[in-house]
Parts: C-alpha cells; sequence; structure tokens
C-alpha cells in the first residue's frame, strides 16, 4: 500500500511541476479569405456550366468556332456597299372603298304572336366598278332577294348582335349569287346597316 502511496504523490508532484498542455487553437480565418475562396468555387462552376454548355451545342453542329468566313455573305456586302442608295419604294396606296346605298326597306316580321315592323337602310360595300354597275342594272332582283330575307327573321332573334351579324351573312350570301341571265358573279365584300329599328 505504501507503494500506491508514493507513486501517486510522485505523480502528483510531477504533475504540479510540469505545465499543462492546452490544445493549440487555429487561427481565425479572416472573414477576406472565406469570401475569396466562395468567389472562386463559383466563377469554376460558371466556367465549367458555360463550357459544357459550348461543347455540347459545339456536337449538335449549333455553334461553329472555325469556320470560314461565309464568301457570299463578303460578295453581299460589297455588292451592297457599290450600290448607291436606293429611294425608298411610296406606300402602296390602298384603293379607296367603293359604296352603294339601297333604298330603305321596311318589312313585317312575324313571331308567331303578333307582328313587328322593321325598317332598316342597307349600303354595300362592293370590291370593283364593275360590281356596283351590276348591282345597279339589276336592282330590282337585288331588292326582291333583300326583302325575301328580311321578312324570314325572327323579330326577337334580329335585334341581337348574334342575329344582326347572322343576317348580314345571309345577304352577303344571297346578294352574292349571280343575277340571271348574266352569269357574272358579284363580288360584295360587305353589308353594312346605316338604319336598323323593330317596331
Amino acid at each position: 500500500m505504501a507503494t500506491s502511496t508514493t507513486v501517486r504523490s510522485k505523480n502528483a508532484s510531477s504533475s504540479a511541476t510540469t505545465p499543462v498542455e492546452r490544445p493549440r487553437r487555429r487561427p481565425a480565418r479572416s472573414g477576406f479569405s472565406r469570401f475569396l475562396k466562395n468567389l472562386l468555387i463559383v466563377l469554376l462552376i460558371i466556367a465549367a456550366s458555360v463550357g459544357a454548355t459550348l461543347y455540347y451545342s459545339w456536337q449538335q453542329g449549333g455553334i461553329t468556332f472555325f469556320a470560314a468566313p461565309n464568301a457570299n455573305a463578303t460578295e453581299q456586302a460589297t455588292e451592297d456597299e457599290e450600290k448607291p442608295a436606293a429611294k425608298p419604294a411610296a406606300p402602296a396606296v390602298a384603293p379607296k372603298p367603293i359604296f352603294t346605298s339601297l333604298e330603305p326597306f321596311t318589312v313585317t316580321l312575324n313571331d308567331g304572336q303578333r307582328s313587328r315592323i322593321l325598317y332598316t337602310a342597307l349600303t354595300l360595300r362592293v370590291e370593283d366598278e364593275e360590281t356596283r354597275l351590276l348591282l345597279g342594272e339589276f336592282m330590282p332582283v337585288v331588292r326582291d332577294r333583300v326583302l325575301k330575307t328580311l321578312s324570314a327573321q325572327n323579330p326577337f332573334h334580329v335585334q341581337t348582335p348574334q342575329g344582326r351579324e347572322e343576317l348580314v351573312n345571309a345577304l352577303t350570301m344571297v346578294l352574292n349569287a349571280p343575277y340571271e341571265p348574266s352569269s357574272v358573279k358579284p363580288r360584295i365584300a360587305n353589308v353594312l346597316f346605316t338604319a336598323f329599328v323593330v317596331q
């Protein structure tokens, strides 16, 4: 027992005389060096991404790095330089619209319960002078076709925008049919209402 006490006392005396070694601390990295390291990593990632994209595009044939300049483009550029500047072309003037007015129409419309009156005036937009002359020549037939189409309308439906649009389409189709005995087909671009009243 005496032996173990002396060993303990020797160890205690030796530990008292030798200084205790503390673990060394690493010097703290400065914020600037950490920023530079992060910046370098980001730049390397960007460079690798751009390089991979360029390589992929080059493999697909989208980019030619070492292509010879296009001889045709060079010749064209030389020709363009030699030519004097041409005067800009005058803008094309759109042809003036040709309109022909029809006398107003008054028709009786039946909805099954009572009669209603439709008063309307029409103007036709035609595509050429020949059509305008043809309509003037066949005006009784034109008016007859318009009256038959108008009198077949429902007084409630014709007052809606959709009904009016359907009426315009029906009138355009009826008026564009050839007039006998002439086989010339008129060219009516649009039917315009200048008056439209249902009473």
